[in-house]
């Protein structure tokens, strides 16, 4: 299966509609050489632009569906389209990531679980998802998250527990903790069995440097492919049939103790 993970930088001169324009175009540049195609969470605003997140918000089938539906089947493939700042018919704010099929039909909309921000910014102007979502793909099971989910174990497991062989991260991750982001995408890849597919942004948002260095790691958590700090496309060949392989190998995911008590103190 071949991938392209397009790390986006936001530019803050650059408007929203200008990078709607871009990204359908990136997408459509991946025509023959990819049947996944990933982009990087809310860059259509910038994941630490918080200020613009209520007036940039669109409903489920605003424009940014309506361009990135197209270029998913200008260009054929399957596109998980970062995500949006989604506004809800009933008001909420949700971060909503949309997973489109090769004829631009929506095959999985994801609201995000984990909001980041503690007491401030998202963790506040959005409402968090209730939802695991896994879509199937022609060779693979693809369970989607986005961002701060990487720091929750537990998500990916009940993501694993609903078939997915692919774990897809869509993140907007800070450059200073850069090193978190490589860790934590190895260590689900490793405790899952499964693919890690984590395709970050580069650029500035809101005056935070982001981390880029978008990464695909294989299911022993070798790392297949990294990009580097600014824009770029990362594409990479990966096996599916890897993930069967390797869990009949080395089958730890049979040894799962569930519904354990809490220990005592």
């Amino acid at each position: 299966m071949r991938a392209s993970l397009i790390q986006i930088a936001v530019n803050e001169d650059e408007s929203v509609n200008s990078r709607r324009e871009r990204v359908g175009s990136l997408v459509r540049d991946q025509a023959g050489s990819a049947d996944l195609v990933v982009l990087p969470e809310l860059w259509t605003t910038g994941a630490f632009a918080y200020e613009l997140f209520a007036a940039e918000a669109e409903p489920l089938e605003g424009p940014t569906f309506e361009a990135m539906a197209k270029a998913a089947r200008d260009a054929g493939v399957w596109l998980h389209a970062g995500s949006i700042p989604e506004r809800d018919p009933d008001g909420p704010l949700y971060n909503t990531a949309l997973v489109f099929s090769p004829e631009g039909e929506l095959a999985a909309a994801y609201r995000k679980i984990h909001r980041f921000g503690f007491d401030k910014g998202e963790a506040v102007l959005m409402s968090a998802g209730q939802e695991l979502v896994t879509v199937r793909l022609p060779e693979t099971v693809a369970g989607v998250t986005t961002c701060y989910d990487l720091r929750f174990p537990e998500l990916y497991r009940g993501l694993v527990d609903r078939g997915a062989e692919t774990l897809i991260v869509s993140a907007g991750w800070p450059e200073r903790r850069r090193s978190h982001w490589t860790l934590l995408a190895q260590a689900r890849a490793v405790e899952n069995q499964a693919y890690v597919l984590a395709c970050g942004s580069a650029g500035t948002h809101a005056g935070v440097p982001q981390a880029g260095h978008s990464v695909v790691i294989d299911p022993w958590g070798e790392v297949l492919a990294e990009a580097g700090a600014g824009e770029e496309v990362l594409r990479v060949e990966f096996d599916p049939a890897k993930v069967g392989v390797t869990r009949e190998q080395f089958p730890a995911l049979k040894d799962r103790l569930l519904g354990l008590d809490a220990p005592r103190r």
